[in-house]
């Protein structure tokens, strides 16, 4: 249950304008990241710790990140990912500032031990 919650809470409904036309014109090739994703060196959201304070402090992330609006659609659907007070952060972002931000956000958030920026500056 409490992984559906946090799978819930990364869900973001897309906006439709024409920059989101334009992407879907072009077929997603996560070939190369899923099978990365299945050696198990890397973090994935089902590695996100069931107790209370690493919950909160993914959902507070969130509630951050989803908030921001100077964020674009693909930065607000990163994965956050938190096991011991330690936030794994990882997806697409479209700029370096993005990225910058996120990681803020992140390590400004109670409870945090240390962030692992894994964001991803997404090609033009």
């Amino acid at each position: 249950m409490t992984r559906l919650l946090i799978l819930a809470l990364a869900i973001v409904v897309p906006s439709c304008d024409k920059a989101d036309a334009n992407a879907q014109d072009k077929p997603a090739d996560n070939t190369k990241k899923n099978e990365r994703d299945r050696g198990g060196d890397t973090k994935t959201p089902l590695d996100q710790n069931e107790n209370k304070g690493d919950i909160d402090i993914t959902a507070s992330i969130r509630k951050s990140v989803v908030g921001d609006d100077a964020l674009s659609m693909g930065a607000k659907n990163v994965k956050i990912i938190t096991a011991d007070g330690v936030v794994t952060l990882r997806g697409p972002v479209e700029t370096a500032d993005e990225k910058l931000k996120i990681a803020k956000l992140a390590q400004d958030t109670a409870g945090v031990k240390r962030v692992d920026d894994q964001l991803e500056i997404a090609p033009e």
